[in-house]
């Protein structure tokens, strides 16, 4: 079994790969490591998760094009995730990790990430428009580390976890302390009716200081593209 040191040089390389895929594209046979995959790793931690995750259908034609364009190894849990998942949903769809794209996630790694950052790289994000993501260099000196872009104060917070510490946490974190302010009375039901590119819009915004008590905001759920451009036109008003 692979150390953690290990993996989390594996996902440093893969940021680092990420980043400069346009300038040298490696094939996809060059990617794609079926002797020493990460993938059984990856599923031996989803079978002993004490939080409720399930593993997307994959669409092999998509993984192919995904693992391509992300240009990761599927030795690293990335690499592992977008070659043979749609993605991961956690605790019944509230975290969504981001791997090929399925019905019920149709956004990919590679796909969401498109003219976005290339500071930072987008891997997962929460029902109430949190984005964790991958430090590439544009957020910190912690390269390789996740950071959480809380919806209750847009601020970039580092969680110092690789980003197999990052699945760690999701597969066996205390998710209720962590939320702890950002679930609200019958947030199970709501939930249940959410897709996986939709996210849950607040009013008065969870930032301000009428926003507090998430139990009297107004919510109604919006596609995540235009929460995520709304926190960052937000973010620059700051």
């Amino acid at each position: 079994m692979k150390s953690l040191v290990t993996l989390i040089s594996l996902v440093l390389m893969a940021i680092a790969s990420y980043t400069f895929a346009q300038n040298k594209m490696q094939p996809l046979d060059k990617l794609v490591n079926i002797e020493d995959s990460g993938w059984p790793i990856v599923l031996d931690w989803v079978k002993s998760a004490k939080n409720k995750v399930e593993v997307l259908r994959v669409d092999t034609v998509k993984a192919k094009e995904a693992l391509l364009q992300t240009q990761v190894t599927t030795r690293s849990p990335m690499g592992a995730i977008v070659y043979h998942s749609g993605g991961l949903l956690i605790d019944n769809g509230w975290i969504r990790i981001l791997g090929s794209g399925n019905e019920k996630l149709s956004r990919s790694l590679p796909g969401w990430n498109k003219n976005k950052s290339k500071d930072y790289l987008l891997i997962a994000d929460d029902a109430v428009g949190g984005f964790f993501i991958l430090n590439g260099g544009g957020l910190g000196s912690d390269f390789g580390k996740v950071y959480y872009f809380s919806p209750d104060n847009l601020n970039y917070e580092p969680l110092d976890r690789s980003y197999s510490e990052f699945l760690d946490f999701c597969f066996n974190g205390d998710l209720g302390k962590f939320y702890n302010g950002l679930r609200w009375k019958n947030w199970k039901t709501d939930l249940s009716k959410l897709g996986g590119d939709e996210v849950f819009n607040f009013f008065p915004f969870l930032w301000t200081d009428e926003g507090q008590d998430i139990n009297k905001c107004t919510r109604k759920a919006i596609p995540i593209e235009e929460q995520y451009n709304l926190n960052i036109d937000l973010k620059k008003q700051l």
